[in-house]
């Protein structure tokens, strides 16, 4: 089992048009940073958490040819506002893509993209197939994916955990039943946005709170605007055994 994080940014991220802080100047690749997403192989089987903005870009950066389904996190355009650019799946891959969502989101994604449903005539229009997932375990391809709902301000958002490995994103808040569910894991990949308080987001502070409280083996974390400061630096502040990821790390998990 193999995580990519094929983005680790915002659309605070970098660069940002006309900034000169140190994380929009930096020389250091792992501060370029494209939207928010991930791409989990599991025996063989590939899934994307998300297509925000990069989505193309991202997939062709790290070689992703395989694509078995989409899995949202939720409907915030930087991480839907690619979608489209599943055609190209579509076509090398011969058949509907699966998507996977809960039914708020799969709703914005019908009216955001309409025009893939208002005819079946035009060829090239992307081809999806929705799985409407309630907040119960769910299996795809043999793969077991178990639902976090979190809370992202006022917008209830899924993280996905699957074996020992959980992906969390675009929260501020976790329910008791959902730490419950984060218990015991080899590798917890968090949000940070940045290092002061956010509104609907963990701050670095705020993110390490709740690693230090689910005690995972590793923790790497995810989200984050150029307000976090370059990798070198921020990494200086991370206690044993947290992380922050950047684009293209991969990382081994267990079986």
């Amino acid at each position: 089992m193999k995580f990519i994080f094929t983005g680790t940014g915002t659309s605070q991220g970098v660069p940002v048009i006309g900034c000169k802080c140190e994380v929009c100047t930096s020389s250091d690749p792992r501060d370029e940073r494209l939207r928010t997403s991930g791409v989990l192989e599991v025996n063989g089987k590939f899934f994307v958490f998300d297509t925000g903005p990069d989505f193309r870009r991202q997939m062709l950066l790290n070689g992703i040819d395989v694509l078995d389904a989409v899995i949202f996190t939720h409907k915030h355009k930087d991480h839907t506002a690619g979608l489209d650019d599943v055609r190209a799946y579509n076509f090398l891959l011969r058949r509907d893509m699966d998507i996977y969502a809960n039914a708020a989101t799969i709703e914005h994604l019908k009216r955001e993209y309409y025009y893939i449903f208002e005819t079946t005539d035009y060829p090239g229009l992307p081809r999806l197939k929705f799985h409407e997932i309630q907040a119960e375990p769910f299996s795809i391809g043999g793969v077991e994916f178990t639902p976090i709902p979190v809370m992202h301000k006022n917008l209830e958002v899924w993280g996905y955990r699957v074996k020992d490995f959980a992906y969390v994103t675009d929260a501020n808040f976790i329910p008791d039943a959902s730490m419950q569910k984060l218990q015991n894991l080899e590798v917890l990949v968090l949000n940070a946005l940045r290092r002061s308080q956010h509104p609907s987001h963990f701050s670095l502070e705020e993110a390490i709170g709740i690693v230090e409280e689910l005690r995972p083996r590793r923790a790497y974390f995810t989200h984050l605007s150029h307000l976090m400061g370059t990798h070198a630096a921020t990494s200086e502040l991370l206690p044993a055994g947290v992380h922050l990821a950047h684009d293209g790390l991969e990382l081994e998990l267990g079986d």
